[in-house]
């Protein structure tokens, strides 16, 4: 590891990254999405707590049924249910398939165990400092090197402020977006989601026009 992977074993990797996730949690890989979870883990933790109390389809189905029944009163009356205003009853044959499906799709929109976004976030710190170490290019330092100082600026003062400015305009685009690279790149364009697709358009070529503008330009 004392080089970079060529693009062909990144591409690999990255797409093992993303099949591997999206079996193991049933969600789609994203970063920004995950550090807005565990930012708000107090609230996280809330909801997990409240979706914890309706594990079950059919109690929550219930207690929804015992709560109308308490805040609307019960009638006797066949004609008010559901399937007899439909135009009459159906097997239950009939009813399997629709209820499977309807948990399935209940259960694909609970959110992912906060547990897995933090471990998530921490793989990557981790991973990254362990090809640092290997790599022997490990070095703590206070500067974005050479190059920054370069293009941008040597003033440190400057620099953290730029830093930070860039850090909340890269937070707010990617929420404002619904995803970060990651989440529309690697996930979305795999999907061929067309707002995926749109956005890693605008993504890379927002960078592109950048880098020409820094190395060429400026």
């Amino acid at each position: 590891m004392s080089s970079y992977w060529p693009w062909w074993a990144g591409a690999i990797g990255l797409a093992l990254v993303t099949i591997n996730y999206t079996l193991i949690t049933d969600r789609s890989f994203g970063v920004s999405s995950a550090w807005d979870r565990v930012l708000h883990w107090r609230a996280e933790r809330r909801i997990e707590r409240q979706e914890a109390q309706f594990a079950d389809d059919r109690e929550l189905e219930e207690a929804f049924a015992a709560a109308t029944a308490a805040e609307f009163g019960t009638r006797s009356e066949a004609l008010t249910s559901p399937d007899v205003m439909r135009g009459g009853a159906r097997t239950h044959g009939q009813d399997a398939a629709p209820a499977a499906s309807e948990q399935a799709t209940t259960r694909s929109m609970r959110s992912a165990p906060l547990i897995t976004q933090a471990v998530l976030l921490l793989s990557i710190f981790v991973g990254g400092w362990v090809a640092a170490i290997n790599a022997g290019r490990f070095e703590i330092r206070f500067d974005m090197g050479e190059g920054f100082r370069q293009l941008v600026t040597a003033d440190s003062n400057v620099m953290i402020g730029v830093l930070f400015v860039g850090g909340i305009l890269v937070g707010f685009g990617t929420r404002l977006a619904g995803g970060c690279s990651s989440g529309h790149g690697l996930s979305g364009c795999g999907r061929l989601r067309p707002v995926s697709l749109v956005a890693t358009a605008v993504f890379f070529g927002t960078a592109v026009v950048v880098s020409f503008l820094l190395w060429k330009v400026i």
